[in-house]
């Protein structure tokens, strides 16, 4: 006899603080955005809606790109959509690599037919400038500067403004992936003169994940209009996905007459648009300070549990934290213990950091005092049950004194 098939049941996720390297924690506002009517995605109003959120993406960019749109894809596609499109078998791009991303934009350049030019830094260390100018007087021919301004695997940030000089300097493009900085830290486009530029949904816009803001300027698109080949994607070629966001005339400013390309997450969209909405609410330069205070205020509350931050200070994004694992300390038994005993969950090291940090996200809406105190007492919580020696109660004290300036 057959057993009887259990009943189809609903999910409902459990209830997360997200201090991880991304996702982060949504709003509820945001969310119930994400709830409302689906529109077709060449409905009129749908495209009046994505013209707005292209006019705050570019105020979050701080660009004047008229190319400047939300990619149905995550932050991966679009790291691989900004490589393909400006490359052509057989040409080279220098790549500096100081953590898993850089990694990642090597492999995809291989993969389309590119030579990499590999700069190579220490895991958790900024991008060496000379010898970023070394390897740019060395290959000359090489079409463009590919390079990570806030490395998520390590918590490091590098010099955009100089990198993208330099490129511009040697006639190359700039490739930048700003998936873990806008929104979180500095971002110029326009004034650093950065050409292409990829981000994320999921990190400090704090919206669900699936969409990769994207700006790109005359110069690359310049670029791509001269290829003699064709681009080796359809669903990501820029030529087509212009004529879907901007309309025809997608090297012209745009129009509101778009050519069907894909079905756009509609829903996915809205949300995107109201994470926008709040952050130029509250404004570029206070959400910086905003992510740079509770930085400040977890670095201060970390250090007097006597575990302390790894990237030199000058470099250290405020929206990723990579903290020093005690040597005592078994790493997944500690994020084990957060999920499991305080529905915390943080981010492991990756790659050659495996096993040596974690990677503490304070991001978007994420990024505030009550995430903070949580992510010390469950943090001072879960060293204790690993027998960790430290005082316990002088953490939140810590924290709360560089919030209150006390």
């Amino acid at each position: 006899m057959n057993k009887q098939a259990t009943p189809p049941q609903s999910f409902y996720p459990p209830s997360r603080r997200l201090m991880g390297p991304g996702p982060t924690d949504i709003s509820p506002r945001v969310l119930a955005a994400m709830s409302r009517p689906t529109l077709g995605h060449l409905d009129p109003d749908f495209i009046d809606m994505t013209e707005d959120l292209k006019q705050m993406l570019q105020q979050a960019f701080k660009t004047e790109n008229s190319y400047t749109i939300p990619l149905s894809s995550p932050a991966s596609a679009a790291m691989e959509a900004a490589i393909i499109n400006i490359l052509e078998p057989g040409e080279k791009i220098i790549v500096c690599r100081n953590g898993v991303f850089g990694m990642r934009m090597s492999d995809i350049i291989e993969r389309a037919g590119g030579e990499v030019v590999a700069v190579d830094d220490e895991w958790g260390k900024t991008i060496d400038l000379q010898k970023v100018e070394d390897a740019i007087k060395q290959h000359p021919d090489a079409i463009a500067l590919a390079f990570v301004y806030a490395e998520t695997s390590t918590g490091v940030r590098s010099d955009a403004a100089a990198l993208a000089k330099m490129a511009r300097t040697a006639d190359m493009l700039s490739i930048v992936d700003c998936v873990t900085a806008l929104g979180g830290i500095d971002l110029r486009v326009d004034e650093w003169g950065l050409d292409l530029v990829y981000s994320g949904s999921q990190k400090c816009l704090a919206a669900p994940p699936g969409l990769a803001p994207m700006t790109i300027n005359e110069r690359a698109l310049k670029k791509i209009a001269s290829r003699s080949t064709k681009v080796q994607s359809w669903f990501l070629d820029f030529n087509l996905l212009g004529g879907y966001f901007q309309g025809s005339d997608a090297n012209k400013g745009g129009s509101k007459k778009r050519a069907y390309h894909h079905t756009a997450p509609i829903n996915s969209l809205y949300a995107l648009h109201e994470s926008l909405v709040v952050l130029l609410e509250e404004g570029l330069d206070a959400s910086f300070k905003r992510h740079q205070l509770m930085h400040l205020a977890l670095e201060a509350g970390l250090s007097a549990m006597g575990i302390e931050l790894t990237v030199d200070k000058e470099w250290r994004l405020p929206q990723l934290n990579s903290v020093g694992l005690p040597d005592s300390v078994d790493d997944a038994a500690v994020r084990s213990h957060l999920l499991k005993e305080h529905s915390l969950e943080i981010g492991a090291g990756l790659g050659a950091s495996a096993g040596k940090i974690w990677r503490i996200g304070l991001m978007g809406y994420g990024a505030r005092q009550e995430n903070v105190f949580h992510c010390l007492t469950a943090l001072e919580d879960a060293l204790a049950n690993q027998g960790f020696v430290l005082t316990a109660g002088k953490a939140l004290p810590a924290a709360r004194k560089v919030l209150t300036n006390k």
